[in-house]
């Protein structure tokens, strides 16, 4: 199984467009690279590719991406569809650039596919699509031999949507039947759900909700209340001491916000995650899932 980290910013992405911190200044100024908003492709044979979750970056990941690219006939494309964690505009937006790829398959939780009724009756007008809805706990299958299953990991509903039962968060856990590798890719954490350390356990790889490094970062970076805590992610110092525990899984934290401190190699928070053997990895990382070599 190959994977792509195509993006690794939350909301956004560093710079954000209307935000002038440490972070975003330190990227215009070209000290720092940019980052697109989070986004991985998953592929068990190198030929099949399947997007989790779709910003309004997409268009520039798939084509900085050259597993991604069209081909061999003038319209054809790997790309077989999209898995989305949530509901976020963040992480569905891009389901309208993609509207010119006919037949692709949409997996999401049934809340998800509840709010983003007005979207599919839209991208229903460019062409067909399948809208499939996932059973958290329930293992299905991909095309290119990818086994995949959900986990609800909170309960948070976007603003624009109306009220339907949950869970309105999940994370994936990818397996390789061939090699037996797993991948967990849970970009979205409001907490440490019941059972979690299990999942971290037995994955190869793990790429982690790291938005916001403290509790209280994005009202000291912008100078304003954040109303950080009722956005729905856990703080790297608190999930951190939960990833010490699993020194044999590969850990990458991703949905990093731009007032993130660890998006900065010279910062005393990104020591502090990589001497936990913990990673902050940039846009484009390509990880093949080998077991026998961790990962």
């Amino acid at each position: 199984m190959k994977v792509v980290v195509l993006g690794t910013a939350a909301g956004g992405g560093v710079p954000q467009w209307n935000c002038a911190c440490g972070p975003c200044a330190a990227v215009r100024s070209g000290r720092l690279p940019a980052r697109t908003q989070d986004a991985v492709a998953v592929s068990g044979d190198g030929v099949r590719w399947w997007l989790v979750n779709a910003s309004p970056d997409i268009g520039a990941q798939l084509a900085a991406t050259p597993d991604l690219a069209p081909g061999p006939g003038p319209r054809d494309t790997p790309v077989r569809g999209v898995l989305c964690t949530d509901a976020e505009l963040d992480h569905t937006l891009g389901l309208g650039v993609l509207r010119g790829a006919p037949g692709l398959t949409v997996h999401a939780p049934a809340a998800v596919l509840h709010a983003l009724a007005p979207t599919r009756a839209v991208l229903g007008t460019y062409g067909e699509w399948e809208w499939r809805q996932v059973e958290p706990g329930q293992p299905f299958e991909l095309a290119g031999g990818v086994e995949v299953t959900a986990f609800g990991v909170g309960g948070k509903r976007p603003r624009y949507a109306a009220d339907a039962p949950g869970p309105w968060v999940v994370a994936y856990r990818f397996r390789d039947p061939a090699t037996g590798g797993v991948l967990l890719y849970a970009p979205c954490l409001a907490s440490w759900p019941d059972g979690f350390d299990a999942l971290v356990a037995e994955a190869d790889v793990v790429l982690l909700d790291g938005t916001f490094h403290g509790p209280a970062e994005m009202g000291a970076a912008t100078g304003r209340p954040s109303g950080q805590a009722a956005m729905g992610h856990l703080p790297i110092a608190d999930s951190l001491p939960r990833l010490r525990r699993h020194p044999s899984t590969r850990r990458i934290y991703t949905h990093l916000n731009n007032t993130n401190p660890v998006l900065d190699p010279a910062s005393p928070e990104h020591a502090e995650v990589t001497a936990a053997g913990a990673e902050v990895v940039p846009d484009g990382t390509v990880i093949a899932l080998q077991p026998a070599l961790g990962g």
